[in-house]
Parts: structure tokens; C-alpha cells; sequence
């Protein structure tokens, strides 16, 4: 895990592309997209239906190393509508457990549109389109205008670099630096998936760097050996 100073607190973005949050004791994860696999198969495509328990490992393993008492989804917690009724029983098992262990907060997406209460209150933990913790505002989509500090999801954000005449892909975060509303130095934030059958979306991409706005430069990060790097994306005096 690396710091990270974000909206005026210290964070830690993990090797595993989950960022927690100290002060609060809590762990973001965004898009997750559980049983993705499951979906690919009904439509043909033969994926081998473990998506979801690797997912699933991923968050049990960093709730041991941050320590964790809450985990925080930012949306896209399942591929689709039905996916919650896939789950297979070592997967269901794991998800029960895990939101036993934790305040578990599930922050809805444009893939959750049926995760009503009645049908989650069945894998625990708690429902909200929206969150704001300590002034940050927790939400799927980044708003484009927001002035707040806000962390976000959606876009599955991935840095791509040529070196060497080779062309790198890495998930990454994307992290805009602005003027908040009382003056003082904000920024807003989109986590790279979580999810272990999630694509990506190139960092630089004009979607994102539009999401951002209004922004004064706009950076990817990644935790590298140790440390935070930084590739910058967009800066508005360029």
C-alpha cells in the first residue's frame, strides 16, 4: 500500500486497486461486477464461472491487510439484474460472511438497476444511491461540474504506456486536483475495477478527462514498488 493525500486526509491505495480510507476505518472498491462470468456463459461465450469467489478473495484479502471495519462498493456490484441469483453456493458463502464481518455499504450503479432492499437484505449490508463521508462525496459516475471532493467508479479507468516499443496497460486510478467552493485545494477521484473480469478504459481517454471538469490537471496514479507514480494526463495550462 502507498499514501495518498486526497481532500485533506491521508489514504492508501492498494496493490489490489482498492483505496482505504484511515480516519474512517473503510475500504472502497469499485465495479466489482460479480458473475460476470455467469452472464458471458448464458450468451455463449464459456468463461469459467469463478469470477465472483476471486473477486470475492480479493476483498477478504484487503479488508486483512488494511483492517478494515467497513467496506464501501462504488456501484456495478453485480454484471447484471439476475446476477445476485447465480451466485453459486462457495461464492454465496463467501459474500454472507464477508458482509457479516463488516459495515458493508452497497453504493448502486447503472448495472444494479433491480438491487432493490428486499432482494440485497438477503446478502447483507446496506443500500444508498449516493453517500457523503466526511465531506466526500461517494458515488458510481463521476458529475461532471462537481466542486466537492468525490469518489467515484464507472469508467474502469487503465493507464497505458509505450516503452520500449511495448505497450503497457496497468489499471490505475485518475485523480483531477481543483478549487473546491470555499477556495481551498479539492480534487476528485475515479478507482480502477475491482472486479476480476473487468476491462479498461484508456486513463486519457476524453470521457474521462470530461467527467473531471472542472479540473486544473488531471493525473493518473499507481502504486509502484512501494511508492505512488504519477502520469500526468491533462493539465490546463498545457
Amino acid at each position: 500500500m502507498v499514501p495518498l493525500s486526497f481532500a485533506g486526509e491521508e489514504w492508501l491505495l492498494t496493490e489490489g486497486r482498492a483505496i482505504y480510507w484511515p480516519c474512517e476505518r473503510a475500504l472502497l472498491v469499485a465495479d466489482l461486477h460479480l458473475e460476470k462470468g455467469s452472464f458471458f456463459a448464458r450468451h455463449g461465450q464459456m468463461i469459467p464461472p469463478y469470477d465472483s469467489r476471486e473477486t470475492l478473495e480479493r476483498v477478504a484479502l484487503a479488508i486483512r491487510e488494511t483492517g478494515a471495519r467497513r467496506v464501501i462498493t462504488l456501484g456495478d456490484n453485480f454484471h447484471d439484474s439476475d446476477g445476485s441469483t447465480r451466485l453459486e453456493p462457495h461464492a454465496s458463502g463467501m459474500l454472507d460472511a464477508l458482509t457479516r464481518a463488516v459495515d458493508w455499504v452497497w453504493i448502486t450503479g447503472n448495472h444494479d438497476p433491480e438491487m432493490e432492499a428486499p432482494k440485497e437484505a438477503h446478502w447483507g449490508g446496506t443500500l444508498a444511491e449516493e453517500l457523503e463521508i466526511g465531506g466526500v462525496i461517494l458515488r458510481h459516475q463521476a458529475k461532471a461540474g462537481e466542486t466537492r471532493p468525490e469518489l467515484s467508479g464507472h469508467y474502469h479507468p487503465r493507464l497505458q504506456l509505450k516503452v520500449r516499443q511495448r505497450m503497457i496497460r496497468r489499471p490505475c486510478a485518475v485523480l483531477s486536483a481543483n478549487d473546491g467552493p470555499d477556495g481551498k485545494p479539492s480534487g476528485r477521484m475515479i478507482l480502477p475495477a475491482f472486479g476480476a473480469f473487468t476491462g479498461g478504459m484508456n486513463a486519457a481517454d476524453p470521457a474521462i478527462l470530461r467527467a473531471l471538469q472542472p479540473a486544473e490537471r488531471i493525473d493518473a496514479v499507481v502504486p509502484a514498488k512501494g511508492r505512488l507514480a504519477r502520469f500526468n494526463l491533462w493539465n490546463r495550462a498545457a
